[in-house]
């Protein structure tokens, strides 16, 4: 039986359904049994502009996207005219038969760059500047093309469930492209009504109305379209297996390691976590994690980071979310968090920069920024996760940092994770543990704070308890925690406060340091989201006999120089992969070890990587063929 790998994507204008419906196709193909790994790209204006899902769908594990799509199912001609040429020979597309005369002028949202790119490919090969023009093209390529009129099917249902209102519903142009698909494909419909049952379970009327457009448009393919060769059958599913959305791995951690407090400011793409945990506030109490998480909107970041501080100081379990902007407006008070010892969670999910950039789009663009942030030195740690299963038991292992080191903790997730679709093994809450380090339940006389230990790190107190009073300032203060320009106090404070960096990179394991997934000749460094392209690109190049190996930095500051360096004693040519314009890590890299990078994988159009370019420019370096710097342009 031949293995499945198959990609899916639908598009549309944001705000028509694109994402609802790539969210029924993944968890269709997630019950029969399928691994799945979607991704959504869309623009920062909320209604109108191009939004696209891609939805790879395999029987074996899967970590990322490739480029190629084997069926595309459009219910707009932009989507058309910015992706006919990814659709593969022998793979098809889903249109609406309606759009088929539109000119690449009469649609708004074409930018003129693209337009004018898409007008050289047209009449390079004598084709109509329209709709038929690229299909024509696409058909001369060996694609398959499903014509089908999506107005024609609402009012054909409308008449026949004699209900009118379906014949003017557009807005369920996503439905029918969904069902138009998985007929196509012969997915079991029962997995597609009862996904749909499930989906607007509490909306009973129009999960019939969903229900009545799906099987019709689900019939309509499997009578009229022949000749398809792909099909998703299913296949037996992996136990404990569960689909979830890029940012319910930290949100979940958080709830599941004892977080209670979470003031933030929206942001995209952070703004989701923060609204899943407000929707999800009120939580089973346990003597190990008492209490539900209060998640407060402030009116900026600086607020949301100081609530957060004061809920800290409280002896609460405190965290903010934010991206790249955002942090910037937390770091004043990040310097004051370090002076003060405040043990406090920020999450990071990283977009594209520099100012707004491009506020929806990806970037792995905060690492340096995040190592370096605030003025003044002061210990603190920047840890990422490589993928949302990953991201769970992290959150929990941050927390515990948070505390146990007395250390704000930055999390560097990115919009890559938050925007991801994944099957992957469902989150065990049992495997995170708590540790809040020398939070005092009693305090005797004559407590002092910032008091100077053995290992640089001070018992701590927390606000109302007797006998517990301290003093906090922003300025430098002794062991009390009152104002003090001593030199020697001065030097005492800043060593103890600096030491903890040792103890740091002494504590962590190295396994939550660095994760190694072989070294060989030719060696990947790389952090985060990258993490699932490259483990793909790698098996990709391992099927054609060539051996790369990976290493994944999870801790990054403090930087695990002498680990590293054992890890990679015997790489030759060391590769670093990342989602940045000036190779942060790499520049962390030679900083912290002395070894130079060889070569430069970076993507930083505010697209995700995909498997397939990782590949090709690994291959290109084995081969001798590549540039020291390779970058990364696929997506729309």
């Amino acid at each position: 039986m031949s293995s499945v790998d198959f990609t899916w994507l639908i598009g549309g204008p944001q705000g028509s359904g694109v994402e609802s419906g790539a969210n029924v196709f993944s968890k269709v193909c997630a019950e029969m049994g399928y691994q799945v790994f979607g991704k959504r790209e869309f623009y920062s204006n909320i209604k109108g502009e191009h939004s696209y899902f891609a939805v790879r769908v395999s029987d074996k594990k899967i970590h990322s996207n490739v480029n190629d799509v084997n069926l595309m199912a459009s219910f707009d001609a932009e989507t058309i005219f910015r992706h006919y040429d990814e659709v593969v020979s022998d793979g098809g597309i889903i249109y609406d038969s309606d759009l088929e005369d539109i000119k690449t002028d009469s649609v708004r949202t074409l930018d003129a760059p693209f337009r004018e790119r898409l007008h050289k490919i047209l009449e390079s090969k004598n084709k109509p500047l329209t709709i038929a023009g690229v299909l024509e093209i696409a058909k001369e390529n060996g694609v398959k093309l499903f014509p089908v009129s999506f107005k024609s099917i609402l009012e054909t249902l409308s008449e026949e469930t004699e209900n009118p209102r379906l014949k003017g519903l557009v807005r369920m142009f996503n439905v029918i492209g969904v069902s138009l698909s998985l007929g196509l494909v012969k997915m079991p419909t029962d997995s597609l009504q009862k996904t749909i049952e499930s989906i607007f379970s509490k909306k009973p009327e129009i999960a019939k109305i969903n229900q009545q457009t799906a099987a019709y448009s689900y019939n309509c393919a499997t009578v009229k379209f022949e000749n398809f060769n792909h099909t998703l059958l299913g296949v037996d599913k992996e136990p404990g297996t569960m689909l979830v959305q890029g940012f319910h791995g930290t949100a979940l951690g958080k709830m599941a390691c004892g977080c209670r407090l979470q003031p933030y400011y929206p942001i995209t793409p952070a703004s989701d976590e923060s609204v899943f945990l407000e929707s999800n506030e009120i939580l089973e109490v346990t003597d190990e994690r008492p209490g539900s998480t209060a998640v407060i909107q402030t009116e900026d970041e600086i607020s949301a980071m100081g609530m957060a501080i004061g809920g800290a100081l409280a002896g609460t379990r405190s965290a903010t979310c934010t991206s790249g902007p955002g942090f910037a407006l937390m770091v004043e008070m990040l310097g004051w968090a370090g002076i003060n010892e405040v043990p406090i969670v920020i999450t990071n999910y990283q977009r594209s920069g520099p100012s707004t950039g491009l506020p929806t789009r990806h970037g792995q663009d905060d690492l340096l920024f995040s190592v370096h942030a605030g003025h003044g030195d002061f210990p603190k740690i920047v840890y990422a996760s490589g993928d949302v299963e990953e991201s769970f038991y992290d959150t929990g292992n941050c927390f515990n940092y948070a505390d146990v080191f007395q250390v704000p903790v930055i999390h560097l997730m990115d919009k890559f994770h938050a925007s991801s679709v994944i099957t992957c093994k469902r989150f065990d809450p049992q495997k995170i543990s708590v540790n809040r380090g020398k939070l005092l339940e009693k305090v005797d006389d004559g407590y002092r704070r910032f008091e100077f230990t053995d290992d640089g790190i001070s018992p701590r107190s927390r606000l109302g308890i007797d006998n517990g009073i301290f003093w906090n300032t922003g300025d430098e203060s002794d062991e009390s925690g009152h104002i003090t320009e001593d030199p020697i106090l001065r030097v005492k404070m800043m060593d103890k406060r600096m030491s903890r960096l040792d103890l740091i990179l002494k504590e962590i394991s190295d396994e939550q340091q660095a994760k190694s997934f072989g070294v060989g000749d030719y060696t990947v460094i790389s952090w985060g989201s990258s993490k699932g392209p490259v483990l793909d690109a790698i098996d990709m190049l391992k099927n054609e006999g060539i051996s790369i190996g990976f290493i994944q930095l999870k801790l990054l500051h403090p930087f695990p120089s002498d680990y590293v360096n054992f890890l990679l004693k015997d790489a030759k040519t060391i590769i670093d992969v990342e989602a940045n314009h000036s190779g942060q890590l790499g520049k962390l890299f030679k900083q912290n070890t002395g070894r130079d990078i060889d070569y430069f994988i970076l993507k930083y159009t505010g697209r995700a990587m995909t498997c397939t370019e990782v590949h090709d420019s690994l291959k290109k370096i084995v081969q001798n063929k590549a540039n020291k710097r390779e970058v990364l342009m696929h997506g729309a």
